[in-house]
């Protein structure tokens, strides 16, 4: 497999820990930039997350890969001098410290890219740099709680922490998306550009459909379960043996096939308690009775090619277990110094190609290099 090489010619450095910046400057190093990561001599803390991958971390394997390892006390002159030479050697610098940190060490973005006019900076925090929660600690979970999330998310006898590290992975990709967007305003003016992302405006930003659901159409949002909150049937019904599928229903064309096609019963599009999405949501409990009706004494598979036959998208409740073995699940293999891995491939699949990311760095790998490369 060959390297991606779209961003060969940048250099990022990164104080970073646990999640959002890693993804941040993990998505960049796979776009081929140099990604020179800082870390504290004990090391990044997700590196102890756990012992899952041959001995190292489930997470730091995902969004490490095809970085170098430095390990530097800032808090030291020397190494805070070796850190400002990096910088000034870099086109992005990101950090995701608590806010006031980098004023404290002399490496504030805004003095840095007055220093270092083409120079773009990400300042990533929990809720952002300044307001009355800018010094609270903020981890995935509590901001889950904190934005909305965990209230609409859950079943609806009591909420619900998304399963993956949701609010690190928006507040990764918004970082993402506006660094690149810098890159490119700066290929036109020459010029840096300072970019703030927080976990709670990233995902903030993500909860616009129930905010304006609850703010203009004074609805309140329920937790649905395997079920949408806004739209039915979409959600997941039992057929025999208990096994689960799950459809959804987009427009009163789906709706009527449905009907008459997989349900039995084409009066039931035309309804007065079903006549339209907002009737169907008010009336859901009694619209799953009848669905569920209809497929309790049907095996799943046939269920399933009742839906094909009617063109109604469908899909059925996966493990991790299925996932792997799932027919349209893609890897990709990364080296560590365990020894080789697989982990499931990035979303995008670029022009059809296979790239090789990079192997994880163990602590500290470039640290020697690293120095001796920016010791003036």
């Amino acid at each position: 497999m060959k390297m991606n090489k779209d961003l060969e010619e940048i250099t990022v450095v990164t104080l970073e820990q646990a999640v959002a910046a890693p993804y941040a400057s993990g998505k960049l190093a796979q776009a081929g930039a140099r990604v020179i990561k800082i870390e504290r001599h004990e090391g990044d803390f997700a590196r102890n997350y756990d012992q899952d991958v041959k001995g190292l971390s489930a997470y730091f394997v995902w969004l490490n890969h095809g970085k170098q390892s430095v390990c530097l006390n800032i808090k030291d002159s020397k190494d805070l001098k070796t850190l400002k030479n990096i910088i000034s050697k870099s086109d992005v610098f990101i950090q995701n410290l608590m806010p006031g940190a980098t004023d404290r060490l002399g490496i504030n973005s805004k003095n840095l890219r007055e220093t270092h006019p083409a120079l773009i900076t990400c300042d990533i925090s929990g809720y952002g740099q300044t307001g009355p929660y800018s010094k609270m600690k903020a981890y995935d979970l509590l901001i889950q709680a904190e934005s909305g999330l965990a209230g609409i998310n859950g079943s609806p006898d009591e909420p619900g922490r998304v399963g993956v590290s949701v609010c690190d992975i928006a507040a990764g990709m918004t970082s993402y998306q506006a660094i690149l967007q810098a890159l490119i305003a700066r290929q036109k003016s020459g010029k840096g550009r300072g970019i703030e992302v927080s976990l709670f405006h990233s995902l903030a930003d993500w909860m616009n459909v129930p905010y304006l659901q609850n703010h203009y159409g004074k609805r309140e949002i329920k937790r649905a379960g395997l079920h949408h909150a806004t739209i039915a049937p979409y959600g997941a019904y039992t057929c025999l043996n208990g096994q689960l599928v799950l459809i959804s229903i987009q427009n009163e064309r789906e709706w009527a096939r449905l009907c008459s096609q997989v349900l039995n019963k084409p009066d039931l599009a035309t309804d007065k308690n079903f006549i339209s999405n907002t009737k169907r949501v008010e009336n859901r409990k009694n619209l799953d009775l009848i669905i569920n009706e209809s497929f309790n004494n049907i095996s799943r598979e046939k269920v399933i090619q009742k839906l094909k036959e009617a063109d109604i998208a469908y899909g059925q409740l996966s493990s991790v277990e299925d996932l792997e073995n799932h027919p349209q699940s893609n890897f990709i293999n990364l080296s560590t110094s365990e020894g080789e891995i697989k982990i499931l491939s990035p979303g995008a699949i670029i022009s059809g190609e296979n790239f090789n990311f990079g192997k994880v760095p163990f602590l500290g790998e470039h640290t020697d290099l690293i120095k001796k490369e920016f010791q003036s």
